[in-house]
């Protein structure tokens, strides 16, 4: 209980500015707990097992050592001070027998002078060692994670030796371990320039946007069904990867990044679960190229899964939520390795040979970054290169260092958009109009010009510049959509980029729309049908029911536009007494319809730590 008045004391001291950001640095944790009212519950919160669980794994070798080094000496200290168990009571119940033995004695409760601190880690003497530690300790006050007292002295969570019993840290580092890279192979090899780390970094987002947009469009057009046990099947996997034009692993990691980022939601149906997009992925569309990746790489940082990694034994799949809560602080990890390799000091593994394991001497400089998240985990070595070659994938690693965009993600995850903006080219709004019957666009398509060419004409080839080819059977498609031959030909010469189209295209869409329409479908929601030929007539002639559109065409039979539910009660409001009327003939029991409605995807709101910073000392200061 001190040592949560010391934190919230602490925490009182802060400009909302500043408790704003260490909400900001913590939402991930402070999100699965219920919204603080007041500061001592944020205290708590921070304070609590599973919240600390969570944030030791995002501490460096520095200010690891010091909490624990903090942590170890608070602990001696209760227990020395702490009075003997009392001897029970004649006749106790277990309950009271059991509150006897607790002495509290393996919790840090005691405060602990930083002199101590600095000399249980070697760092009493000026220089970078005690300049690290100084710095370790200020972090720790600033995230929380330790409180000073009044009288300068560091105040630790009661429950932090538990969680760092088992960890043995070894002496205190001051600084990461040099990671050498492998030498280049022998040979002429020519070292790669900051413009080949950019290109390398604009053509991997290029592709990454250009498959993630085809993958979304798929599940527009056909959403995917999830297993009863959770998950794609693998030929839905297998079918979404083919429209994407990815591997399955890399589809199983867009499919992940597009749930966490709110680009797709899983939505209960009467078949089952399905998963497809939402309003979000309209206004997603709307951004330029660039900034469509933002929300994306930022879900690639705090997903707690490595989409493309899948254990022995077990069937790969997509759209399962993760519970690897070690993967974001390993990704950190590995991207803070490689982001103190200058470029062209080595040379680099390509993604696709990395399998046996990352380069030697890599997870030693990670583990210094993130000491419980790297080695301290099974499987490290393989879950490093799955990690790895999600990174190069996403354009944030090339030639074995980070590319700008890497740089930008490892300092803000949620401040990716200025990085982005310059990197992909806009969207073209205009495309070139071939006599072969074909449309190229040299770059991406915008949305509506997309749109336009996907209705008259197939896509037929992707990358650099995109093909659609048009055909007899794609200007029908467009005509069926209600356009005329003249509306189509003058929207298709607003997207030309010469203004003109080429004849072979008129002529095919006007001898197209020729032949277009020469058989009619008669559109119905509904017939009604009867023996009685008068009851018939009636029907066709009575006022109540013109809504329903009734034409015949036969005389038993009228067809209403209308659905069957509206026409039922239209034809009771009027005084009739329709039965339903089953596909196989026999009559149709009629039940209430059951309605559901889907949750829209919750939105980020970049301005709720500023004001529940405000709103929190505003509380604690009436109080």
């Amino acid at each position: 209980m001190e040592g949560l008045d010391t934190l919230t004391r602490s925490l009182a001291r802060r400009t909302p500015q500043q408790l704003a950001a260490l909400l900001t640095r913590h939402a991930e944790p402070l999100a699965r707990r219920p919204a603080p009212t007041r500061l001592r519950g944020l205290a708590s919160a921070l304070w609590s097992y599973e919240t600390l669980h969570e944030l030791v794994l995002h501490l460096d070798q520095p200010r690891l050592q010091v909490l624990a080094a903090a942590a170890r000496i608070s602990q001696e200290r209760t227990g020395r001070a702490a009075p003997a168990p009392a001897a029970p009571a004649p006749g106790a119940d277990y309950q009271s027998l059991m509150a006897h033995r607790l002495s509290f004695a393996h919790l840090a409760g005691e405060p602990v002078p930083p002199e101590d601190v600095y000399d249980a880690l070697g760092t009493t003497m000026p220089g970078p060692g005690r300049t690290a530690a100084e710095a370790a300790l200020c972090s720790l006050f600033e995230d929380g994670l330790a409180a000073p007292a009044e009288d300068g002295a560091v105040v630790v969570p009661p429950r932090t030796p538990q969680l760092l019993a088992a960890t043995a840290l070894g002496p205190f580092a001051a600084h990461a371990p040099r990671y050498d890279p492998p030498p280049a192979p022998e040979g002429p090899v020519r070292p790669p320039t900051a413009q080949a780390l950019a290109d390398e970094s604009r053509a991997a987002a290029a592709t990454l946007a250009a498959a993630l947009e085809r993958l979304l469009a798929s599940l527009a057009a056909q959403p995917a069904a999830l297993r009863k046990a959770g998950g794609l099947t693998i030929r839905e996997i297998k079918r979404l990867a083919k429209a994407a034009g990815a591997t399955e692993p890399h589809t199983r990691l867009l499919l992940d990044l597009a749930l966490a980022a709110g680009l797709i939601a899983l939505t209960r149906t009467p078949q089952g679960i399905t998963a497809l997009p939402t309003s979000a992925y309209d206004d997603w569309l709307a951004r330029p190229p660039g900034e469509r990746l933002a929300p994306v790489l930022a879900a690639w940082s705090a997903l707690w899964d490595i989409p493309t990694h899948t254990a022995f034994g077990e069937t790969p799949t997509a759209l399962v939520r993760g519970h690897d809560r070690h993967a974001p602080a390993l990704r950190h990890a590995l991207l803070a390795a490689l982001a103190d390799v200058p470029l062209g000091a080595g040379f680099a593994l390509p993604p696709e040979a990395a399998d046996d394991g990352p380069p030697r001497g890599l997870l030693a400089a990670a583990d210094w970054h993130r000491p419980l998240a790297v080695t301290a985990q099974p499987m490290a070595e393989e879950r490093a290169a799955r990690t790895l070659q999600e990174a190069a994938f996403l354009g944030l690693v090339a030639h074995g260092t980070l590319t700008p965009l890497g740089r930008a993600l490892l300092a803000d995850p949620w401040s990716l958009d200025a990085p982005l903006r310059d990197l992909l080219p806009p969207l073209l709004e205009q495309a070139h109009f071939q006599a072969d019957l074909t449309a190229v666009v040299p770059g991406r398509p915008a949305a509506a010009l997309a749109g336009l060419l996907a209705a008259a004409a197939d896509r037929e080839s992707e990358g650099h510049a995109v093909t659609w080819r048009f055909s007899p059977a794609s200007v029908r498609r467009a005509l069926d959509t209600g356009r005329s031959a003249d509306t189509l030909l003058d929207d298709l010469a607003v997207a030309s980029a010469t203004g003109t189209l080429p004849q072979p295209l008129g002529y095919l869409i006007r001898d197209t729309a020729r032949s277009h329409g020469r058989m009619r479908v008669l559109p119905a929601a509904c017939c009604i049908r009867s023996d009685d030929e008068a009851l018939v007539r009636e029907l066709a002639a009575h006022r109540a029911l013109r809504d329903l559109g009734l034409r015949a065409i036969a005389p038993t039979v009228l067809v209403s536009g209308l659905p069957p539910a509206a026409t039922l009660a239209a034809l009771r409001a009027a005084g009739y007494a329709p039965a339903l009327e089953s596909d196989t003939g026999g009559t149709t029991v009629e039940r209430l319809p059951a309605h559901r409605s889907t949750a829209p995807a919750p939105a980020r709101d970049p301005g709720a730590p500023l004001a529940l910073a405000r709103r929190l000392l505003a509380a604690d200061a009436d109080a």
